[in-house]
Protein backbone atom coordinates (compact mmCIF):
# COMPACT_ATOMS: atom_id res chain seq x y z
CA UNK A 1 0.00 0.00 0.00
CA UNK A 2 1.25 3.43 -0.86
CA UNK A 3 2.01 5.86 1.93
CA UNK A 4 -0.16 8.91 1.61
CA UNK A 5 1.04 11.19 4.39
CA UNK A 6 4.60 12.28 5.03
CA UNK A 7 5.06 15.42 7.06
CA UNK A 8 6.41 18.24 4.93
CA UNK A 9 5.80 16.47 1.60
CA UNK A 10 3.48 19.15 0.25
CA UNK A 11 5.95 21.88 1.17
CA UNK A 12 8.81 19.99 -0.49
CA UNK A 13 6.73 19.55 -3.64
CA UNK A 14 5.86 23.25 -3.72
CA UNK A 15 9.53 24.18 -3.54
CA UNK A 16 10.88 21.62 -6.01
CA UNK A 17 12.19 22.93 -9.35
CA UNK A 18 11.38 19.56 -10.93
CA UNK A 19 7.65 19.86 -10.27
CA UNK A 20 5.49 21.84 -12.69
CA UNK A 21 3.13 24.16 -10.85
CA UNK A 22 0.20 25.87 -12.52
CA UNK A 23 0.22 22.93 -14.90
CA UNK A 24 -2.88 24.02 -16.82
CA UNK A 25 -0.85 27.00 -18.00
CA UNK A 26 1.48 24.58 -19.81
CA UNK A 27 -1.24 23.25 -22.08
CA UNK A 28 0.13 23.40 -25.60
CA UNK A 29 3.54 24.56 -24.38
CA UNK A 30 5.28 21.44 -23.12
CA UNK A 31 7.98 21.40 -25.78
CA UNK A 32 8.73 25.03 -24.98
CA UNK A 33 9.04 24.14 -21.31
CA UNK A 34 11.58 21.44 -22.13
CA UNK A 35 13.31 23.79 -24.58
CA UNK A 36 13.37 21.35 -27.49
CA UNK A 37 11.16 19.75 -30.16
CA UNK A 38 11.42 16.23 -28.77
CA UNK A 39 8.24 14.17 -28.38
CA UNK A 40 6.46 14.26 -25.04
CA UNK A 41 5.61 11.01 -23.25
CA UNK A 42 3.43 10.76 -20.14
CA UNK A 43 3.39 8.23 -17.34
CA UNK A 44 0.19 8.36 -15.31
CA UNK A 45 0.64 7.04 -11.79
CA UNK A 46 4.43 7.05 -11.95
CA UNK A 47 5.01 5.95 -8.36
CA UNK A 48 8.57 6.63 -7.22
CA UNK A 49 9.75 7.35 -10.75
CA UNK A 50 11.96 4.33 -11.47
CA UNK A 51 10.35 3.54 -14.84
CA UNK A 52 10.04 7.17 -15.94
CA UNK A 53 13.65 8.03 -15.24
CA UNK A 54 15.00 4.85 -16.77
CA UNK A 55 13.09 5.73 -19.94
CA UNK A 56 14.42 9.28 -19.84
CA UNK A 57 18.03 8.07 -19.58
CA UNK A 58 17.51 5.54 -22.35
CA UNK A 59 15.91 8.14 -24.65
CA UNK A 60 17.52 11.54 -24.01
CA UNK A 61 15.92 12.87 -27.20
CA UNK A 62 12.46 12.43 -25.69
CA UNK A 63 10.70 14.38 -22.95
CA UNK A 64 8.88 12.71 -20.07
CA UNK A 65 6.15 13.99 -17.78
CA UNK A 66 5.32 11.95 -14.69
CA UNK A 67 1.90 12.33 -13.06
CA UNK A 68 1.28 11.21 -9.49
CA UNK A 69 -1.61 12.12 -7.20
CA UNK A 70 -0.13 11.14 -3.84
CA UNK A 71 2.20 13.72 -2.34
CA UNK A 72 4.23 11.23 -0.33
CA UNK A 73 4.89 9.09 -3.42
CA UNK A 74 5.72 12.09 -5.57
CA UNK A 75 8.22 13.13 -2.92
CA UNK A 76 10.17 9.90 -3.55
CA UNK A 77 10.29 10.67 -7.26
CA UNK A 78 11.55 14.17 -6.50
CA UNK A 79 14.33 12.71 -4.36
CA UNK A 80 15.29 10.37 -7.21
CA UNK A 81 15.30 13.24 -9.70
CA UNK A 82 17.44 15.32 -7.36
CA UNK A 83 20.05 12.59 -7.71
CA UNK A 84 19.60 12.01 -11.44
CA UNK A 85 19.15 15.66 -12.55
CA UNK A 86 17.61 14.53 -15.84
CA UNK A 87 16.85 17.52 -18.09
CA UNK A 88 14.07 15.69 -19.94
CA UNK A 89 11.92 14.91 -16.89
CA UNK A 90 9.19 16.98 -15.25
CA UNK A 91 6.74 15.93 -12.54
CA UNK A 92 3.17 16.92 -11.71
CA UNK A 93 0.99 16.28 -8.69
CA UNK A 94 -2.55 15.96 -10.02
CA UNK A 95 -5.55 13.70 -10.56
CA UNK A 96 -5.43 11.93 -13.92
CA UNK A 97 -9.03 12.82 -14.79
CA UNK A 98 -7.92 16.42 -15.49
CA UNK A 99 -5.31 15.43 -18.07
CA UNK A 100 -7.10 17.19 -20.93
CA UNK A 101 -6.79 20.45 -18.98
CA UNK A 102 -3.00 20.06 -18.96
CA UNK A 103 -2.19 18.71 -22.43
CA UNK A 104 -3.36 20.11 -25.75
CA UNK A 105 -4.89 18.01 -28.51
CA UNK A 106 -2.32 15.68 -30.10
CA UNK A 107 0.41 16.97 -27.74
CA UNK A 108 1.49 13.60 -26.31
CA UNK A 109 3.48 11.04 -28.30
CA UNK A 110 2.56 8.19 -25.96
CA UNK A 111 1.19 7.28 -22.54
CA UNK A 112 2.37 4.68 -20.02
CA UNK A 113 0.04 3.12 -17.44
CA UNK A 114 1.94 0.89 -15.04
CA UNK A 115 0.21 -1.15 -12.33
CA UNK A 116 -2.70 1.24 -12.02
CA UNK A 117 -5.18 1.10 -9.15
CA UNK A 118 -7.68 -1.66 -10.10
CA UNK A 119 -10.66 0.00 -8.39
CA UNK A 120 -12.20 -3.49 -7.89
CA UNK A 121 -15.78 -2.43 -7.16
CA UNK A 122 -18.01 -2.29 -10.24
CA UNK A 123 -19.39 1.12 -9.33
CA UNK A 124 -15.87 2.53 -9.58
CA UNK A 125 -15.14 1.10 -13.04
CA UNK A 126 -15.03 4.52 -14.72
CA UNK A 127 -12.17 5.51 -12.38
CA UNK A 128 -9.90 2.81 -13.81
CA UNK A 129 -7.22 4.38 -15.99
CA UNK A 130 -8.06 1.99 -18.83
CA UNK A 131 -11.81 2.64 -18.77
CA UNK A 132 -13.48 3.95 -21.90
CA UNK A 133 -13.92 7.28 -20.11
CA UNK A 134 -10.15 7.62 -19.71
CA UNK A 135 -9.46 6.27 -23.20
CA UNK A 136 -11.62 9.08 -24.55
CA UNK A 137 -9.42 11.58 -22.70
CA UNK A 138 -6.23 9.98 -24.03
CA UNK A 139 -7.62 10.02 -27.55
CA UNK A 140 -7.85 13.79 -27.32
CA UNK A 141 -4.26 14.43 -26.26
CA UNK A 142 -2.36 11.69 -28.09
CA UNK A 143 -0.89 12.34 -31.52
CA UNK A 144 -1.82 10.24 -34.59
CA UNK A 145 -0.14 6.86 -34.23
CA UNK A 146 0.55 7.45 -30.54
CA UNK A 147 0.47 4.39 -28.30
CA UNK A 148 -0.84 3.66 -24.81
CA UNK A 149 1.09 0.90 -23.04
CA UNK A 150 -0.48 -0.78 -20.01
CA UNK A 151 1.08 -3.27 -17.59
CA UNK A 152 -0.54 -5.00 -14.61
CA UNK A 153 -0.46 -8.20 -12.61
CA UNK A 154 -4.23 -7.99 -12.06
CA UNK A 155 -5.84 -10.34 -14.60
CA UNK A 156 -9.37 -9.07 -13.92
CA UNK A 157 -8.25 -5.51 -14.63
CA UNK A 158 -6.43 -6.69 -17.74
CA UNK A 159 -9.54 -8.45 -19.05
CA UNK A 160 -11.57 -5.32 -18.35
CA UNK A 161 -8.98 -3.19 -20.15
CA UNK A 162 -9.06 -5.35 -23.27
CA UNK A 163 -12.85 -5.13 -23.35
CA UNK A 164 -12.83 -1.37 -22.84
CA UNK A 165 -10.26 -0.81 -25.60
CA UNK A 166 -12.41 -2.82 -28.00
CA UNK A 167 -15.58 -0.99 -26.97
CA UNK A 168 -13.83 2.36 -27.40
CA UNK A 169 -12.72 1.42 -30.91
CA UNK A 170 -9.00 1.30 -30.16
CA UNK A 171 -6.66 -0.97 -32.08
CA UNK A 172 -4.88 -3.73 -30.13
CA UNK A 173 -1.27 -3.76 -31.31
CA UNK A 174 0.07 -6.48 -29.03
CA UNK A 175 -0.93 -8.38 -25.92
CA UNK A 176 0.65 -10.85 -23.53
CA UNK A 177 -0.41 -12.40 -20.24
CA UNK A 178 3.13 -13.30 -19.22
CA UNK A 179 5.45 -10.53 -20.34
CA UNK A 180 8.63 -11.90 -18.82
CA UNK A 181 8.24 -15.19 -20.71
CA UNK A 182 7.53 -13.46 -24.02
CA UNK A 183 10.96 -13.12 -25.58
CA UNK A 184 9.80 -10.61 -28.19
CA UNK A 185 7.73 -8.26 -26.04
CA UNK A 186 10.04 -8.45 -23.04
CA UNK A 187 13.03 -7.22 -25.07
CA UNK A 188 13.99 -3.84 -23.66
CA UNK A 189 11.33 -4.01 -20.95
CA UNK A 190 11.90 -1.58 -18.10
CA UNK A 191 10.48 -2.71 -14.78
CA UNK A 192 8.76 -0.52 -12.23
CA UNK A 193 9.19 -0.99 -8.49
CA UNK A 194 5.86 -2.84 -8.39
CA UNK A 195 6.81 -5.04 -11.33
CA UNK A 196 10.00 -6.14 -9.62
CA UNK A 197 8.06 -7.02 -6.49
CA UNK A 198 5.18 -8.80 -8.23
CA UNK A 199 7.34 -10.79 -10.63
CA UNK A 200 9.66 -11.83 -7.79
CA UNK A 201 6.57 -13.22 -6.05
CA UNK A 202 5.81 -15.31 -9.12
CA UNK A 203 2.99 -13.19 -10.50
CA UNK A 204 2.84 -13.11 -14.32
CA UNK A 205 2.81 -9.61 -15.77
CA UNK A 206 0.18 -8.72 -18.36
CA UNK A 207 0.94 -6.08 -20.98
CA UNK A 208 -0.84 -4.56 -23.93
CA UNK A 209 -0.23 -1.74 -26.37
CA UNK A 210 -3.16 0.02 -28.00
CA UNK A 211 -3.72 3.05 -30.17
CA UNK A 212 -6.74 5.01 -31.37
CA UNK A 213 -7.95 3.99 -34.79
CA UNK A 214 -7.30 6.62 -37.46
CA UNK A 215 -10.15 9.04 -38.04
CA UNK A 216 -12.06 8.22 -41.20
Amino acid sequence: MRLRNIRGSREAIAESPFVVHGETGQKGNWKALFGNDGPVYIEIGMGKGQFLMAQAKLHPDRNYVGIEKYSSVLLRAIEKQQQEQLPNVRLIRMEAEYITDVFEKKEAAGIYLNFSDPWPKDRHAKRRLTSRQFLKRYEQIIEPGGIVQFKTDNTALFDFSLEEAKAAGWELLCCTRDLHKDRTLSAGNIMTEYEERFSAAGNPICMMRIKPRPEM
